[in-house]
């Protein structure tokens, strides 16, 4: 018989995962972009925090940021209800505040850094079936690599609570020193400039493509 060379076209299945978690993601950026942190509202789901301020090392990320744009944020999360941190769907769980809360936290870690200031952040949220949360956290960092997500850990970490802090310092707040909290840890293997350096780096690399566009 003669060989088949014909291509074997996989077909679209739009109930695929991938396609699902993007769908969520494109939802979120097309959401409008409001001042960190944003007035109170009731609901779960994903978020995207972008940066606009005059911090050297997020020079090239401001850029892409600055006049309305909002293209590239510099961290992305979520924020589930109670009942899916306990191993659950979260089904039937209600949501309360769990996305505005979150929101609010991250704009009080920025509030007390030093070198950084609440007026440069803004996000966009979305609320979303508890089920979808985890898939659409991850489809966006995989589609943007925020910075501090990938190379700047720690920025979303709590007080470990009362001794407990044998812990190392994370590099966020190396970086970007002022939670009370954090100065009680261990401290930096890495000095903040070198850190400085190094997201420096990684913003270039990342980004470079899409200021060239």
């Amino acid at each position: 018989m003669p060989k088949n060379d014909k291509p074997v076209l996989k077909p679209f299945n739009p109930l695929d995962k991938r396609h699902l978690g993007e769908s969520v993601a494109d939802a979120l950026l097309q959401t409008e972009a409001r001042p960190l942190p944003p007035e109170l509202f009731i609901g779960a789901g994903v978020y995207a925090i972008y940066y606009i301020g005059s911090f050297s090392a997020y020079g090239r990320l401001s850029e892409l940021n600055r006049g309305g744009q909002f293209s590239y944020p510099i961290y992305v999360g979520k924020a589930v209800p109670p009942g899916a941190r306990k191993g659950g769907l979260g089904l039937d769980v209600a949501h309360g505040q769990a996305l505005y809360k979150r929101l609010a936290e991250h704009a009080e870690s920025i509030k007390a850094a030093q070198n950084l200031d609440i007026v440069d952040f803004y996000c966009r949220f979305l609320v979303v079936d508890d089920i979808w949360i985890p898939l659409a956290e991850s489809m966006l960092i995989e589609r943007f690599k925020p910075v501090w997500n990938r190379v700047l850990d720690g920025f979303g970490n709590h007080d470990p609570g009362k001794g407990r802090h044998q812990g190392m310092m994370p590099q966020w707040d190396c970086l970007h020193p002022g939670r009370t909290w954090a100065e009680r840890l261990q401290p930096c293997t890495s000095t903040a400039e070198q850190l400085e350096e190094r997201v420096r780096g990684y913003l270039v690399e990342t980004l470079e493509s899409k200021l060239e566009v």
